[in-house]
Formats: structure tokens, C-alpha cells, sequence
């Protein structure tokens, strides 16, 4: 009998170990989600050319879920507290999981419409109320906590204006659409945090680079024509100006910035698909030696945060 090959022991192994990874549940999931969006929005908040108040709580709402999905516990409110960040501003304030949010600095908060659906409508309404207030003013929020109702104000920090969340199930990729950026569950199988923070770092250079107004204005189409001519070149410049921010918001956040060289030349085929890949994005290897020869050009004794020339083409055209 000939021996099994060392590469296809490898294979076995990795497939062996993929399938044995436990996978996090949904809060487990938004929780290292909200940690990393937390360092990667505040600080790079000067980066951002629109900004909201950020406070270090995770909100969402009862008409995200299906019916029951609460058990026989009445929630305290239509949208939640579901969860809370040590030592961040809504953590000092004493805001605690599962607090009902019933209003925003004197608004209301919406009432969840009793359609059956499935929907993030509510909880967004809700996130719109915190996004528009000052930045880094107080900000009264009235709780109610089993049957008593408080304000609690919490003292907010700057940070870039979006939101995140995590796309149930098991997809693996991540999008943005200049608001909100989305995260494929399995992502958080697979990969470490800071594995994880490489993927949010690119989405986020979307939103900093104000790549899909600028691919609007190009006149660049979404669908089954995107990869081709003039049309996937644009996205695949996009793309690249995204890794390439995305590298300065990882080192601006205290993670190290070569971890996305490291992560697109070791796992970026489990992300892209490999050679199967959309041709709206460059091939992994691509992106490795494109943001390794960018760090290249930043200076040895750049400030934090670090406001690269490649900031400057957010108001520039696609090419």
C-alpha cells in the first residue's frame, strides 16, 4: 500500500478541524463583532468624514426574530440592549443587557409594527435616533428595567458613522453599503478576532473612502455584468483602495497592519472563493503585495492616527 501523501494528511486535517470548530452563537458572534467595531470606528473617527455618538452598546429588537423567539419572557421594550462592553461609556453609565430602550434624548423610540416579518426596521430607526445626536454631548436615554422606567446618560465618544452587524447563517463574506456593514457568520468560525478585524477594516475603507457614492457616480452596476470591462475594473479599484485603507485602520486601532498581508496570503481563499473567485476583486496574492508595498510607504514615525495620502481620494473620481 503506498503511503497517503503528506498534503492530502494536511487537507484531511484542515477539513477535519473546520467541522469540529464550534460555531458561536449569535451573541457570542455580535459581541467579538462590536469589540473589534469598537476600537476600529473610535479610532479612526478622524478619519471619518461623518461621524455618530458611540457609546459601547448593541442594540436590537423583537421584530428581528421570529415569533417566540423571547420564550415566555416579555421583553422590557420593542428594541433591547443585547449587549454591553466592559469599560466603554454605556458600561459607566450603568446600562445593562436587556434594558428596554424607550427614548432617545426625549424621542420616542419606535414601536416594533405588528406585521410578522422578519426585520431590522425598528432596531434601525432606533440607531438613527442615537446617530443624529452631537457627537460627544451627553446623551439621555430613558430604560425601562423589569417594570420601572429610569434615564441613564451616557457620555459618548466619537466614532465613525456606521453600523454593523452579523449576517445569520453560514456565509462567509462581508459587504457594505456605505451604512452598514455586514459580516458573514461563519467568519467568526473560522477566523480569529484579529483575523476577523482584517475583514471589518476593509469594509470600513469602503465607508471611509465613499466607494459605493463614488461607484454611483462612475456609473458602475451591481449584478451579473459587474465583473466585466470597464465596469469590474472600478470595482476591483475600490477594492484595492479598501484593502489598502484597511491596513491604516487596523494600525490606527492597535493591531498590526502586516496581519493583513499575513491574513489575504494564508486565508484569503476561504474568504474569495480562490480561483473561483468574483473578478470584481483581485486574486489574493494580488492584495497581499499590494499592502505590503503601500505599508512600505508610510513613515517610520507616523502619527497615531495616521492620515495616509490615500485619504485624499475620497473626493477623486474612480478612475
Amino acid at each position: 500500500m503506498r503511503p497517503i501523501p503528506t498534503f492530502l494528511l494536511a487537507l484531511v486535517a484542515m477539513i477535519a478541524a473546520t467541522a469540529c470548530a464550534a460555531e458561536p452563537t449569535l451573541l457570542e458572534a455580535d459581541t467579538r463583532l462590536a469589540r473589534i467595531a469598537w476600537r476600529l470606528t473610535t479610532a479612526n473617527a478622524a478619519l471619518c468624514r461623518e461621524r455618530q455618538p458611540v457609546t459601547g452598546a448593541t442594540l436590537h429588537a423583537v421584530d428581528q426574530y421570529p415569533a417566540g423567539a423571547f420564550g415566555d419572557t416579555l421583553p422590557a421594550a420593542a428594541v433591547l440592549v443585547e449587549l454591553v462592553l466592559p469599560g466603554t461609556p454605556a458600561d459607566r453609565a450603568g446600562l445593562r443587557e436587556n434594558d428596554g430602550l424607550l427614548a432617545v434624548a426625549g424621542q420616542p423610540v419606535p414601536v416594533a409594527a405588528a406585521q410578522g416579518g422578519i426585520t431590522s426596521t425598528t432596531r434601525n430607526a432606533a440607531q438613527a435616533l442615537i446617530a443624529g445626536r452631537p457627537v460627544d454631548a451627553p446623551l439621555p436615554l430613558t430604560i425601562r428595567r423589569g417594570t420601572a422606567s429610569s434615564v441613564v446618560t451616557v457620555q459618548p465618544v466619537p466614532g465613525c458613522r456606521v453600523e454593523f452587524e452579523v449576517m445569520a447563517g453560514n456565509k462567509i463574506g462581508a459587504s457594505s453599503d456605505g451604512q452598514v456593514i455586514q459580516i458573514g457568520g461563519r467568519l467568526f468560525q473560522l477566523f480569529d478576532d484579529d483575523q476577523v478585524a482584517v475583514v471589518v477594516a476593509h469594509e470600513l475603507g469602503h465607508v471611509v473612502l465613499r466607494h459605493r457614492a463614488r461607484l454611483e457616480a462612475a456609473g458602475a452596476t451591481w449584478g451579473l455584468l459587474s465583473e466585466f470591462g470597464r465596469n469590474g475594473r472600478l470595482f476591483r479599484q475600490a477594492e484595492t483602495e479598501a484593502d489598502l485603507m484597511g491596513a491604516y485602520l487596523l494600525r490606527n486601532a492597535g493591531y498590526d497592519p502586516r496581519s493583513a498581508i499575513t491574513f489575504w496570503r494564508t486565508q484569503g481563499g476561504k474568504v474569495d472563493g480562490g480561483l473561483f473567485r468574483s473578478r470584481t476583486h483581485p486574486s489574493s496574492k494580488a492584495r497581499a503585495e499590494a499592502i505590503a508595498a503601500e505599508l512600505a510607504t508610510m513613515p517610520a514615525n507616523a502619527p497615531t492616527p495616521y492620515r495616509p495620502p490615500l485619504l485624499a481620494r475620497r473626493d477623486q473620481p474612480l478612475p
